[in-house]
């Protein structure tokens, strides 16, 4: 971890690049500081002014004292690196470097930015950017950015730190939560990332008492392992990681790599490894700042769904609505709290989930309370929502006073989430604050609250149990090992392949399917043929040892045509197999991110839906048939329309199988079982194909 104690804190702060100029980046910072009260020494550096406002300026760095802890370089990019040579000479601890036309502006300014990388690993600097908007250490009020930092006080409110790679997005995400009446302790845009980046500063924020949850903007994980390892230290700590990361579309990811200088990722890939270590993922900056509020200010959210109570049948009917689109559990009433419920209302209300309680409450204000404690009480039920009808002044204190003190006489120990039907009804602010100041976060809208609480039910619902079974080493070849091979290489682990073997011969051809019996499929074999349909090389179907001679001939003469260079290892010889369902299973050491497992939907609807998910390497065959059976075309493992069901179990099996050799196999770059057939229950799976790539 590096030391960011004097970026954060700095007990002196140099300026490069003052200016009297009001708006000017360097005035700004000044503006901020004297804002702030900043007590520490502040050194101007101004090569065509003795003075700023009073403040005497140096001509040049090296005129400051030796060993200032940090320097805001408010300067055109091309003067960057010398005044980053001239920061190192004079012991400058950390430097902030606001200038674009780095990594994200072509080959020249890549090169620029590894120099100042490379001064920074050598003198000890700790530098922010470039490309950045500086940080504010609310906590401390220190603000070292261009953007105006308004005072912020703690005061025992809870408190979110903003780690975000856009400066941009960090002040829209503080403007956010300040509105929210909840504190910051540290934001901070971390930018192109030359020197330090978004895992220094969570690691800060992890050891930092006063945060209580950190929001994070990322468009791209330059040190993905690091961040996992970060991440799975925040959950030990109880600090809970908020992350928005764009780059779903293919546009978005050409966005971020010229925005920040990142190169794009797989963002599936990504969301399966982060969700792994403990990250909530959210899919807008409006989920952000809700989820933030929600983990900062409500009691800690467990396993469950919502209850809703509102006061419209119409409303009613549209939660069931969001609810189902959005994937938010809803679990009906039952048992001693549906009876607790039904002792609670009026007879004409009936009950349910989401429950109306019609305008009732207006001429019995204890409604509230009577229906919020039996609901709070149930496990079935992680978070409560109140979608209530504000209208107006009047009508709020009917609502708002005996729901304020329900809260506080039920002391709830799971989230209560307010959200106002009406936006922009005329509501006291003092309701609002009261509410607030329970652990009730106030919502504007009962969609943005719905959708929050989703994200936060998703995470606390994944399964976080790893496989105990011990990881497989197996000794490969390597580069690309072809598919007979590969059979011959995973058929000890427990993989099932279809009954035949391998032939270097027609004759030999000849005996192994009078061996096996016909009919057989001929599959041709070599490295370099990884898509053998592609060049002819698969025939199906060979019913005698006629036709298997004939099948021999045409198959060489279709992958000559092909590909005259391609030299053949020989020929698979295989039985052909029952129809089944399909899958597509994989799976691969990712460079960045490590092993990976992909499962989903194979056959004909392949690529047309792509129906597939990506697990973390060690999950149980449990959780990899719970992840197959949430896609789109999961009901068919357990039977559809008459069909029968599959053999789920010996499915997962195979999948939690390959995760295993990944696991003991590091080398391995990428295995392809696919497609993986599967069959009614007891009567197992069969690999039909396989390929490994091996380093």
């Amino acid at each position: 971890m590096a030391d960011l104690s004097r970026l954060l804190a700095p007990r002196s702060v140099a300026i490069v690049g003052a200016s009297p100029t009001p708006g000017a980046l360097g005035n700004s910072v000044l503006r901020n500081l004297e804002r702030h009260g900043y007590a520490g020494n502040i050194h101007l550096i101004n090569p065509k002014r003795d003075e700023i406002d009073g403040r005497p300026c140096l001509k040049s760095i090296d005129d400051l004292p030796d060993g200032v802890d940090a320097a805001v370089l408010a300067i055109p990019g091309p003067a960057v690196l010398d005044a980053v040579r001239a920061l190192a000479e004079r012991k400058v601890g950390a430097a902030i470097i606001f200038s674009a036309g780095f990594a994200e502006g072509g080959e020249a300014g890549l090169a620029a930015q590894a120099e100042v990388a490379r001064i920074a690993a050598g003198s000890g600097m700790v530098i922010e950017g470039p490309n950045c908007l500086g940080m504010v250490n609310y906590a401390a009020g220190i603000p070292l950015t261009f953007v105006e930092a308004p005072v912020l006080e703690l005061a025992g409110r809870p408190a979110v730190g903003i780690v975000s790679q856009s400066g941009a997005m960090a002040v829209v995400l503080g403007t956010t939560l300040m509105a929210k009446n909840l504190g910051i302790t540290l934001s901070v845009s971390t930018g192109n990332e030359a020197a330090s980046g978004v895992e220094d500063y969570v690691e800060h924020l992890i050891a930092d008492r006063a945060t209580r949850v950190i929001g994070m903007i990322v468009e791209q994980f330059r040190d993905p392992a690091r961040f996992l390892s970060v991440a799975g230290r925040a959950r030990a700590a109880g600090k809970t990681i908020v992350l928005l990361h764009p780059g779903t579309s293919s546009a978005a990811r050409e966005s971020a790599a010229t925005h920040t200088g990142a190169m794009a990722g797989d963002w599936e890939l990504m969301r399966a490894k982060v969700e792994r270590a403990g990250v909530v993922l959210v899919d807008s900056l409006e989920a952000l700042g809700d989820v933030l509020e929600i983990v900062a200010r409500a009691a800690p959210l467990g396993r469950g769904g919502a209850a809703v109570l509102t006061e419209s049948g119409a409303f009613k009917a549209l939660t069931l609505d969001l609810a189902e689109r959005i994937g938010l559990e809803l679990p009906p009433v039952e048992g001693a709290t549906a009876a607790a419920m039904r002792a609670a209302l009026p007879s004409f209300i009936p009950v349910s989930n989401p429950m109306d309680l019609t305008a009732q409450a207006l001429v019995d204000p204890d409604l509230y309370r009577r229906t919020l404690e039996p609901l709070l009480e149930d496990p079935a039920y992680a978070a409560m929502v109140l979608a209530i009808i504000q209208t107006d002044e009047t009508t709020s204190a009917r609502k708002f006073l005996p729901i304020i003190d329900a809260v506080k006489a039920l002391e709830p120990g799971k989230p209560v989430v307010f959200a106002g039907l009406d936006d922009g009804a005329a509501v006291p602010a003092e309701y609002i604050a009261a509410l607030r100041a329970l652990g009730v976060p106030y919502f504007p809208s009962p969609d943005r609250a719905f959708r929050a609480l989703r994200h936060l039910m998703r995470h606390a619902a994944l399964d976080e149990t790893r496989s105990a079974a011990a990881p497989i080493a197996l000794k490969l070849p390597r580069g690309v090992i072809p598919e007979y091979r590969a059979k011959q290489l995973l058929a000890p682990t427990g993989i099932p392949f279809p009954r035949g073997d391998f032939a270097e011969s027609i004759e030999e051809a000849k005996a192994i399917a009078a061996g096996i019996g016909y009919p057989v499929v001929l599959k041709a074999q070599a490295a370099a043929l990884s898509h053998k349909s592609d060049a002819g090389g698969v025939i199906l179907n060979i019913g005698d040892s006629a036709a298997l001679e004939a099948a021999w001939q045409r198959l060489y003469a279709n992958v000559r045509s092909h590909d005259a260079a391609i030299r053949l290892d020989g020929v698979l010889v295989e039985a052909m197999g029952e129809r089944g369902i399909e899958l597509i299973v994989g799976a691969r050491n990712d460079p960045d991110w490590g092993p990976i497992l992909l499962v989903g939907f194979g056959g004909v609807t392949a690529e047309l839906l792509r129906d597939v998910r990506l697990l973390p390497h060690d999950v149980p065959p449990e959780a990899i048939a719970a992840a197959l059976r949430g896609l789109k075309q999961g009901q068919l493992l357990d039977g559809y329309r008459g069909s029968p069901p599959l053999d789920v179990e010996a499915m997962a099996e195979v999948i939690a199988t390959l995760g295993r050799v990944l696991a003991g196999t590091p080398s391995i770059r990428e295995i392809d079982l696919n497609p993986l057939v599967v069959y009614p229950q007891g009567t197992g799976v069969v690999a039909l194909d396989a390929l490994i790539l091996n380093d």
